[in-house]
């Protein structure tokens, strides 16, 4: 059996969502991530962590994901093989690692962006995050276009991982989702899906 480790809505909601939809038996702990016994888990404090059956533990969202996929064929979760489908795979999933989710950072974490802690400058560092999101969730936008998902013509790992981020925007943008349609109506597609409505139960996240 896995064991996640997780925190509830943060990126680790993607690899919850993943776990669902291959139905392989898995538990889910919420991580103390400052804790010395989650440390032992992932020195870095990062969640996800995914404890393996065979006691081995993987982070990082990105290789837990690919993992999953990989060892679950079945459930059609990354591409068949083909090495331009496996590229786009890996771009999009690169593209949330790398791109969107650290953009998201100075609008949680605005303090570790300026030296200056007075409102104003905290303001300033929020309002170009805001800006930086915007633009990669535009280049989002442009790739999912009128298709149902974001990379080729079924769910795949990249629209679970994109789930919580997507949640972040819908939830912390002044104006939320509504400048990105096509983001709009996948995050809704995604929100009715009967995994991803497990995955936010558990982790007592409104959907």
């Amino acid at each position: 059996m896995f064991t996640l480790y997780y925190s509830p809505g943060a990126c680790s909601l993607g690899t919850h969502i993943v776990l669902e939809w291959i139905g392989e038996a898995y538990e889910a702990t919420e991580a103390d991530r400052k804790s010395a016994e989650f440390l032992a888990v992932n020195p870095a404090g990062a969640v996800p962590a995914l404890r393996l059956a065979d006691g081995r533990v993987l982070t990082q969202s990105a290789a837990i994901l690919r993992y999953l996929a990989r060892t679950h064929p079945e459930a059609r979760l990354a591409d068949d093989g083909d090495p331009q489908d496996a590229a786009e795979i890996d771009r999009w999933t690169a593209f949330l690692t790398g791109d969107l989710h650290p953009a998201f950072f100075p609008l949680f974490m605005s303090e570790r962006y300026t030296v200056s802690q007075d409102e104003a400058a905290l303001g300033d560092v929020k309002a170009a995050a805001a800006k930086l999101v915007a633009a990669k969730l535009s280049l989002l936008e442009a790739q999912l276009g009128s298709r149902d998902f974001i990379v080729g013509d079924r769910r795949s790992i990249v629209d679970a991982y994109a789930t919580p981020m997507l949640r972040w925007a819908a939830n912390v943008l002044p104006e939320g989702l509504t400048a990105y349609p096509s983001l709009s109506r996948h995050q809704s597609v995604m929100l009715a899906d009967e995994g991803v409505k497990r995955a936010m139960a558990a982790e007592g996240l409104p959907t």
